[in-house]
């Protein structure tokens, strides 16, 4: 399995697993077979640019995104994310001290 596939593969199912579908439910969204799209998460098929779109507008991403490495995106913003709201915190603990 190229890269490519296996990105696209592993960012289907967990855009999917997000969203609380089954394959069932994501294959009835965008028209197609349920062993068609257990085949890309498989790796085993590469979906046209039309059922990419369409299987991106079911999962509400953009098409691109289904290509992106997301899964170390979003450790990254999880831990961005901690840490802004850990500096806003003290620095608001900070300024009602000093206002005290």
């Amino acid at each position: 399995m190229t890269r490519l596939r296996t990105i696209l593969a592993k960012n289907i199912k967990s855009f999917r697993s997000e969203m609380g579908l089954s394959q069932l439910k994501l294959a009835a969204l965008v028209d197609t077979a349920p062993n068609y799209i257990a085949m890309i998460e498989a790796g085993k098929r590469f979906p046209t640019d039309t059922m990419l779109e369409k299987i991106a507008s079911a999962l509400q991403r953009e098409p691109f995104e289904l290509f992106s490495i997301t899964p170390i995106q979003k450790q990254w913003r999880i831990a961005l994310l901690a840490e802004l709201s850990d500096f806003i915190e003290s620095k608001l603990k900070e300024t009602q001290e000093a206002n005290s």
